[in-house]
């Protein structure tokens, strides 16, 4: 009896220490008393984020462990007007309660699209098995060649994953998909569980469903909805010499627009035209520029020749090489990878491929780096600690642990990353946040202002802001790429794990290893020799002639082993020039840890080469470029066709070891068969 007494006076002694730890709940309902499900509450502390939790089925919500102090309190849903309450007391040592109210919102909710949903843990009327297979289970599938994801395939019939599974026998994608969902009979040609019809077999190919026994060599694909969002972009015009000799831009990295375009391309449609940013298709190939010979980071490279599109017009190609660096010695990174597990992340071609991206790059870290994991839904939450990048099986079962549903407060988790990379800052390494998302922000920092200017501010740490973009339907490409333009990284687009392997195994250094920051290019025309040029692309990139000197103005970032190319089109002076050079090149930059910029020029002569007689790098630029006016339909498009952009690029691609510039010849051919707006004048057909 004593022993039952003493076991009971620890027990309550226990519940008392539990219950007198200092928390605030309380429950979120609407006007009528229905409870707010998976709402999101915030508490903050002078302007900064204490604590979030999300709502549950019964509209409760707990924020426990708080320290004693007067909290902002905010709540969010969508549908409702958010509500803002200040200066709530929580007491010490005890469970402090608060109830909210949350009033529907007077905005038009018309347009309001709901792109996912929480479901029951019991699905009664469920009669599926499911399980994402992902490539490098493909790849062990018995008939498929062997290829390590570690390395990319250097010959140039390199297949795409959707090719691997066509090219597959049914019966070993069958085997492999009823192991996987944990089906225990299979008839060899179709997953079978009792009671379903002999087709009923569901795959997901890079996102897409495809249905039956077989899968076709060519199937109808669903069009993405309009739910993405894309920045306006008005071409650059004709700028006469006699009026502007300087044009001023800021470089650009980025090349998410030509992977985006790829995908639309792939789903049988033509992109918008705002989706089309004519440089980062450019700059998605690598060029063979040389390397840095003096004690600047990267080379300049120019070439002058012909316009293949429009006679009597001249085009200049100018290209920067950084500085390359081997992975082993490269300096210690400090990565906090951002991933967004809300709700509209759950598809096939989302979270399960941001999982296996971010694999890859676990694979290549070393002891010496660092990787955290912030993850965010209706509320944000450190799923990693910082640990070693050498502890790759804590780091992997991290990221396979996540699982997506709820809200997306990614403001208050971005701010919550910043403060991990800030806590373990490396002033000798590569300080980077790494986010993935579709870019769909609802919760705290939202609007496009707000997060502009907190990534500004934090940009002056040195830390350094990446940004992934992965999926359809709902993908926020504006908003993406003003973040990674503002926090002096670069923002690329994952359509298939092939992108992935590019970006953080091929270019791995160049994704994490800035060299340059703040890269300017002003070019000085000769107005004896030109009439009027055109820089083609880089819209958003432009800068006033007085940023160039101006310190403080922001401008693009270079990574290690980086390619940027710029093309202008110019029209020369008709009567000739007596003078040797047409034009300066103008370049500033600042070392990735200094403020003060570095100068440096490089003149180019008039002399035009040949169109014939042209390096494959000039040829296979303006082959983009030209793609790009015919997808873009340009005014300035007059010339350009899309069997001009085939024939450049064939003519252009002896060194294509990766294949890409092969696939490029592919995606011109498959655009030239949708595109029909000019059909009537045969200038689509290629063959």
């Amino acid at each position: 009896m004593k022993t039952i007494l003493l076991l009971l006076a620890v027990w309550l002694g226990s519940a008392s220490a539990v219950l007198a730890q200092t928390s605030l709940y309380g429950k979120v309902t609407d006007d009528s008393g229905e409870p707010i499900i998976f709402g999101s509450v915030a508490l903050n502390k002078d302007g900064i984020l204490v604590k979030g939790a999300e709502t549950d089925f019964d509209g409760n919500y707990q924020l426990s462990n708080i320290d004693p102090g007067i909290y902002d309190i905010e709540v969010a849903y969508v549908g409702y007007s958010p509500k803002k309450i200040q200066g709530i007391e929580v007491l010490a040592g005890i469970a402090n309660k608060l109830d909210i109210e949350l009033q529907i919102s007077a905005v038009n909710l018309d347009e309001v699209v709901v792109v996912d949903y929480k479901v029951p843990l019991v699905e009664q009327d469920n009669t599926t098995s499911g399980a994402v297979i992902t490539s490098s289970q493909l790849r062990r599938i018995p008939g498929n060649r062997k290829r390590s994801p570690r390395k990319r395939n250097k010959k140039k019939n390199q297949t795409t994953t959707s090719e691997q599974i066509k090219n597959l026998p049914t019966r070993n994608i069958n085997a492999l998909a009823a192991t996987s969902a944990g089906v225990s009979s299979s008839d060899g040609n179709n997953v079978v569980v009792r009671g379903t019809r002999d087709n009923g077999t569901d795959y997901y190919v890079d996102g897409i469903r495809v249905r039956g026994q077989q899968i076709p060599e060519t199937e109808e694909v669903p069009k993405s909805s309009g739910g993405e969002d894309y920045a306006s972009i008005p071409e650059n015009q004709y700028v006469d010499v006699s009026t502007e000799v300087f044009s001023t831009f800021s470089i650009d990295v980025d090349k998410a627009a030509y992977s985006n375009v790829r995908r639309f391309i792939n789903q049988k449609q033509l992109p918008p035209v705002e989706a089309v940013r004519t440089e980062e298709l450019i700059n998605y190939f690598q060029y063979d520029y040389p390397q840095p010979e003096d004690e600047h980071p990267f080379a300049v490279y120019t070439e002058l020749s012909e316009c293949p599109w429009q006679q009597d017009h001249q085009l200049l190609h100018i290209g920067l090489k950084g500085r390359e660096q081997d992975p082993a010695d490269a300096p210690p990174a400090n990565l906090v990878f951002l991933i967004d597990i809300s709700g509209s992340m759950s598809s096939a071609n989302k979270l399960p491929l941001v999982i296996e991206a971010f694999e890859l790059l676990v694979e290549q870290l070393r002891a010496q780096d660092r990787v955290s994991i912030v993850t965010y839904a209706g509320s944000f939450k450190v799923a990693l600690e910082p640990c070693p990048g050498n502890e790759k099986n804590k780091i992997i079962k991290a990221l396979r642990d996540m699982r997506s549903g709820g809200g997306t407060a990614g403001g208050a988790a971005l701010e919550r990353a910043y403060e991990l990379a800030a806590q373990y800052f490396d002033p000798e390494g590569s300080n980077r946040v790494i986010m993935a998302t579709d870019g769909d922000f609802n919760i705290g920092i939202s609007s496009p202002e707000e997060l502009e200017k907190f990534i500004e501010k934090k940009r002056e740490s040195g830390i350094y802001l990446s940004v992934l973009g992965f999926g359809m339907g709902n993908l926020k490409d504006n908003r993406l790429e003003v973040l990674a333009d503002k926090g002096n990284g670069n923002y690329a687009y994952i359509d298939n794990i092939e992108e992935a392997e590019k970006l953080f195994i091929t270019e791995m250094t160049g994704t994490l290893y800035a060299i340059a920051k703040d890269v300017k290019l002003q070019i000085e025309f000769d107005k004896e020799a030109v009439e009027s040029y055109r820089l083609i692309g880089y819209e958003n990139r432009m800068l006033e002639k007085e940023d160039f000197e101006d310190d403080t103005k922001d401008a693009g970032e270079l990574g290690a082993g980086h390619t940027v190319t710029a093309l202008y089109e110019i029209i020369p002076k008709a009567n000739g020039s007596s003078s040797e050079e047409l034009l300066t090149v103008h370049l500033r930059y600042k070392q990735p840890k200094e403020e003060q910029s570095y100068y440096l020029s490089h003149k180019v002569s008039n002399e035009v080469i040949p169109l014939e007689q042209a390096s494959d790098n000039f040829r296979f630029s303006a082959s983009v470029a030209a793609y790009a006016l015919c997808l873009r339909q340009s005014s300035f498009m007059e010339g350009s066709t899309y069997k001009l952009a085939k024939e450049l690029a064939d003519g252009a691609r002896q060194d294509d070891l990766e294949g890409e510039k092969a696939a490029f010849v592919d995606m011109v051919k498959q655009t030239a068969k949708l595109d029909k707006r000019k059909s009537d004048q045969g200038q689509v057909t290629v063959k």
